[in-house]
């Protein structure tokens, strides 16, 4: 029983993987069940087994593929809420940050659910909550902590983790959208780019002193 569980676990995997190379690739409109079945090596009817439609599996594949993505970046948000030498490490955050809506896979990712939010709006649902809104949750609840340490003046976090996600990524991933990632990411240093938004969020939100 195990041994065919395992067996149908590792069907349902490469099942994901051929649909997303072949989404990607070509977009939905352009991508068939009998191709995704013929590039997984496996029956059409072992498709809709997993998947009952070629919609549910595009759900699926941009699910899977979010929680590998962003969940880590989470993590390492949250570990940005301990930080001992917060410009250092919130620049060195920014500079992953920018780097990773960047790389191409995510760049393609966004555009294919750009492309079928119309039809399939369900889709750009999933993936505004599972990627950008997640992200500035996580951010907020971050620069919450640093509020309560002292490190940060952040009256309304939610509007402070708009204000740092835009001026560290905003017009790069919009130009991405229709140039491509790598050709933006060869236009910007990343990291000078990054200290630069980190710079204007630390000069609008450090504490207070008397003399201010």
């Amino acid at each position: 029983m195990t041994e065919v569980l395992g067996r149908s676990a590792r069907k349902r995997q490469t099942i994901l993987s051929a649909g997303r190379t072949l989404f990607l690739s070509n977009g939905y409109q352009g991508t068939s069940v009998d191709q995704i079945a013929a590039s997984a090596e496996v029956s059409k009817q072992t498709v809709y087994k997993h998947f009952g439609d070629k919609q549910e599996l595009l759900l699926a594949i941009v699910d899977s593929a979010l929680e590998a993505s962003v969940t880590p970046f989470l993590d390492r948000i949250a570990l940005l809420a301990d930080t001992t030498d917060l410009d250092a490490d919130l620049t060195a955050l920014a500079t992953d940050y920018l780097r990773a809506v960047l790389l191409e896979p995510v760049v393609q990712l966004r555009r294919l659910v750009v492309g079928e939010a119309n039809r399939v709006p369900e889709l750009a649902r999933l993936y505004y909550e599972q990627a950008p809104a997640r992200t500035l949750a996580a951010f907020a609840a971050c620069f919450s902590r640093l509020h309560d340490r002292g490190l940060l003046y952040i009256p309304e976090a939610a509007v402070a983790a708009e204000h740092f996600a835009f001026l560290v990524v905003g017009r790069c991933i919009d130009q991405a959208l229709f140039y491509g990632g790598p050709p933006v990411l060869k236009s910007v240093d990343p990291a000078r780019h990054a200290q630069a938004g980190v710079q204007v969020f630390l000069a609008g939100y450090r504490p207070r002193t008397a003399a201010d």
